[in-house]
C-alpha cells in the first residue's frame, strides 16, 4: 500500500506527491494493453476482411451486416463497432484506466496533475460518458448475437460437436456477459437508485438482485480485463484457423 505522508499534496506542480512507492508502475500495464489492444481492433475492423470458419465467427464482424457490399462499401465492423466500443469507452473502471493512463488526469491517487481548475466530465466531449446507461441496453442486443454465434458453433455441417474453437466462443460470450452483467448501471436499474426497498415494488426481490450484482460490481475491474482480453484471442482463434496456420481439433 501507498505511503502518504499527506493526503492533500496532490495539488501543484505535475507529478508532484508525498507518495514513497513507485505509483506510475500501475501505468504500464493499461497504457499497453489498452494501447495494443486498440491498435489491433482498430486494424482488423477497417481490414474489411471478416473470418469466419465452419461454424464460428469473429466476435469483431458480429452481427456480420451487408458482407457482399450491397449498400455498405466500407468494413462490415464498422457498422457495428460503435455498440461495443461505446459501452467500454463510457465504462465507468474504462474511464479510470484511460484517464490515468493516456491523459494522466490524475496520473494517480495523490499525485498532481498540475491543473488548478477541474470541470470532471461538465464539458464536451467528456459530458458524452453520461450516455453509458444506453450504450449498456445497446451491449445486451450484441450480447444475443454472440450467444448465437456460441451456441451454433456446436454444429458441424448440421452435426452436434465440440471443437476448441466452440470452447474459445463459449468462454468469450461467458465473460462477455459477466462483464456486462457487472456493469454499475444495470446495479442502479435493479435498485441502487432507491432510497427504500421496503417502500418500492418488488422491494424484496430487486433488494436480493441488487446484492448479487453488488458483488459482480466488486470484480469488475478483473471482468473487464478478462473479456477483453477474450475478445482479442477469439478473433485472433479463428482468423489464424480460417488462414490455416492453426488446426480446429474436435474434442468429439
Amino acid at each position: 500500500m501507498a505511503e502518504l505522508v499527506n493526503p492533500t499534496a496532490a495539488g501543484g506542480s505535475f507529478g508532484r506527491t508525498e507518495r514513497h512507492d513507485a505509483w506510475w508502475v500501475e501505468m504500464i500495464p493499461v497504457v499497453a494493453l489498452l494501447g495494443g489492444f486498440g491498435l489491433y481492433a482498430t486494424l482488423r475492423a477497417i481490414e474489411g476482411r471478416f473470418y469466419e470458419w465452419g461454424p464460428y465467427l469473429s466476435p469483431f464482424y458480429s452481427p456480420l451486416i451487408d458482407v457482399h457490399h450491397h449498400w455498405w462499401p466500407l468494413s462490415p465492423a464498422l457498422l457495428i463497432l460503435g455498440g461495443p466500443l461505446g459501452f467500454r469507452v463510457t465504462c465507468y473502471y474504462y474511464r479510470k484506466a484511460y484517464y490515468r493512463g493516456f491523459f494522466l488526469d490524475p496520473p494517480a491517487c495523490a499525485v498532481s496533475e498540475g491543473r488548478k481548475t477541474y470541470r470532471g466530465e461538465t464539458a464536451f466531449p467528456f459530458i458524452l460518458q453520461n450516455v453509458h446507461r444506453y450504450f449498456f441496453y445497446l451491449a445486451l442486443i450484441f450480447l444475443a448475437f454472440l450467444w448465437r454465434d456460441a451456441i451454433r458453433a456446436f454444429f458441424f455441417d448440421g452435426t452436434l460437436g465440440v471443437g476448441v474453437g466452440t470452447l474459445v466462443l463459449l468462454v468469450d460470450v461467458i465473460l462477455l456477459s459477466i462483464y456486462t452483467l457487472s456493469c454499475h448501471s444495470l446495479r442502479h436499474l435493479a435498485g441502487g437508485k432507491l432510497d427504500c426497498f421496503s417502500c418500492a415494488a418488488f422491494g424484496t426481490p430487486r433488494h436480493k438482485a441488487w446484492q448479487w450484482l453488488s458483488g459482480l460490481n466488486q470484480r469488475h475491474m478483473l471482468f473487464a480485463w478478462a473479456s477483453l482480453l477474450s475478445v482479442g484471442f477469439t478473433d485472433l482463434y479463428v482468423r489464424l484457423v480460417f488462414c490455416g496456420a492453426i488446426r480446429d481439433v474436435r474434442l468429439f
